[in-house]
């Protein structure tokens, strides 16, 4: 699937600030830098086989964090998280639960909002999405543009409608739907002086989604978490549903580290009491041996689902580290099924592994879709088409063209230097998704002085790779640049002559990658075995997984 008409494909570009020559934004020209196919071949060395009926954690590879999901009928929709990244809140549809296609980007027109002079992990967090009367409700929160917001859509795929924004502070907004009326329930500073760091609160308040206003009073219904008298923290990604004449509340607790959690009470009314489960938490993690093998940690910021059948599913975010707490693609989306004991949702015992593999779903399968989510898999854009596909990301709001795409290139013009908060860089790039993965693509550039083209991988704007086209004392190189807490460093170079083109791999294996480009037959090693924990969230902090794609710097 695509987006973005050929009238965004314009406006697809950098957002800059006005009067500084250095953010100017400029479109392509006949010098610019031309990539054409991009390759991806992610590996999942030592995955167990499916067997039949069995699918595979993750649903959804690399970083889409912070899953909501909702069923209409038959079908499922997902939405995640994406931060200062642009296009943003990525909407997915499956009919099984286990093979997802993404049909749209929520947010996907530069006057929806605006990122401007914002870090890669600020901007859009954990978004719901649900469904009452023919429309689609996505409620989320745009931190430091303005809070919390509704859009709304009659396609799931897409327009969205321009942010409706509430007057309530707090973060992870979601809409519970009881007959005609909706709630909005979400994580707020408590009803009292916050009592250590950490220390917050669930509150509910009416809806009116015909007028798009909040009316009545607010509620708090949960004060710090499970048991305030233990200092819980974080207390966020609320979720309310009913069930047996039992209003159920889920939520995340602990932060979304190691420590992450997911917790339910329940109320026999909307407005409370509500009593945790002695239970808790209903998924976690954070007891399990750190040195088992294989590890899946972080679980939590779960919601869930009662399919057509009558099985209850949930959808979470966790990792995957490749040692330690180190992990570059980010926080994923993973499923399981929901048991329920006494009354109470369980999605995972203590104790237990989060699974790689498990039994599916009592739903009609599917084929995977076109861009394949789950395991090892590979793809190739030739950039053959009209527009980009829906999965290409940049950095910030767009406000003037920075790329085209003509005769299966795609060139990159003019854009801000990849860390400069006051603007977008020339930079469009797809999630990385597995650790162990190689990606390609072929240049073709004359650098001038100070000009810079090839592939970059960015965690964030200070947590940062350059690997491709520029000049060193005045000559043609092939260079790799590593940039960490802001500080940019020169690991290697090679001369080059850019009279052809280059043809530039990343291999990526846990936390090294090797550099390597091929001007003629013989491929050539420019840098190996180069420490990449930089790009890893427990180096580079935040929220967001590592982008790599075309990028350029021209003046």
């Amino acid at each position: 699937m695509r987006i973005l008409t050929l009238a965004l494909i314009a406006l697809a570009g950098t957002s800059v600030a006005q009067g500084s020559p250095a953010q100017t934004a400029a479109a392509p020209s006949d010098a610019s830098p031309r990539f054409s196919r991009f390759s991806y071949e992610g590996r999942s060395p030592g995955a167990a086989p499916l067997q039949r009926n069995q699918y595979r954690n993750p649903i959804l590879s690399g970083y889409y964090p912070d899953p909501s999901v909702t069923r209409v009928g038959e079908d499922y929709y997902l939405v995640n998280s994406s931060f200062a990244h642009f296009p943003g809140l990525p909407v997915f549809h499956s009919r099984d639960l286990v093979n997802w296609t993404q049909i749209g980007n929520a947010i996907d027109r530069p006057d929806q909002l605006d990122f401007t002079g914002m870090r890669t992990s600020q901007a859009v967090f954990a978004p719901d999405i649900s469904y009452h009367d023919g429309v689609f409700y996505i409620v989320n929160t745009c931190v430091e543009c303005k809070g919390n917001f509704v859009i709304t859509a009659r396609n799931p795929a897409g327009p969205w409608s321009a942010p409706i924004w509430l007057p309530f502070e707090g973060i992870d907004p979601s809409i519970f739907w009881e007959g005609d009326k909706a709630y909005i329930v979400n994580n707020r500073a408590p009803a009292e002086p916050p009592r250590y760091d950490g220390h917050r609160a669930i509150w509910i308040q009416e809806y009116d989604w015909r007028k798009g206003q909040m009316v009545g009073e607010s509620t708090q219904l949960v004060n710090g978490g499970v048991d305030l008298s233990k200092k819980p923290v974080w207390i966020e990604g609320p979720h309310i549903f009913r069930k047996d004449g039992w209003y159920y509340l889920t939520a995340a607790e602990g932060g979304t580290s190691v420590n992450h959690s997911q917790v339910v009470l329940r109320s026999r009314t909307l407005r409370g009491r509500y009593e945790p489960y002695a239970g808790n938490p209903i998924l976690t993690q954070r007891d399990l041996d750190p040195a088992r093998s294989r590890p899946i940690t972080s679980a939590g910021h779960a919601e869930l689902v009662q399919t057509q059948t009558g099985e209850w599913w949930a959808t979470f975010l966790a990792v995957r580290p490749y040692s330690g707490d180190y992990y570059n693609i980010g926080r994923e989306t993973f499923l399981l099924p929901v048991t329920w004991k006494d009354g109470w949702p369980i999605i995972l015992p203590k104790g237990q592994r989060v699974p790689e593999v498990a039994a599916s779903p009592r739903l009609p399968s599917q084929r995977p879709g076109p861009v394949p989510t789950a395991g090892a898999f590979s793809y190739v854009d030739e950039f053959d088409g009209d527009r980009l596909a829906m999965q290409w990301v940049g950095v910030r709001t767009p406000k003037a063209p920075f790329y085209r795409l003509t005769g299966g290139e795609l060139v990159l013009g003019r854009g801000a230097p990849m860390g400069d908060l006051a603007g977008v860089p020339a930079f469009v790039g797809r999630r990385q998704q597995h650790h162990d993965t190689t990606i390609s693509t072929t240049l073709r550039f004359s650098p001038k002085t100070g000009d810079r083209a090839g592939l970059a991988a960015m965690q964030s704007d200070k947590a940062h790779l350059f690997f491709g086209l520029t000049r060193i004392a005045e000559k043609p190189v092939v260079a790799l640049y590593t940039t960490q807490e802001g500080k940019e460093q020169l690991v290697a170079s090679a001369p080059v002559d850019p009279a052809g083109p280059v043809t530039l791999t990343i291999d990526a294996t846990g936390g090294t990658m090797r550099f390597s480009y091929t001007t003629g037959a013989t491929p050539r090693t420019l840098a190996s075995d180069v420490d990449v924990r930089f790009l890893s969230t427990r180096m580079a902090g935040g929220f967001v997984g590592t982008l790599i794609g075309p990028y350029a710097w021209t003046r």
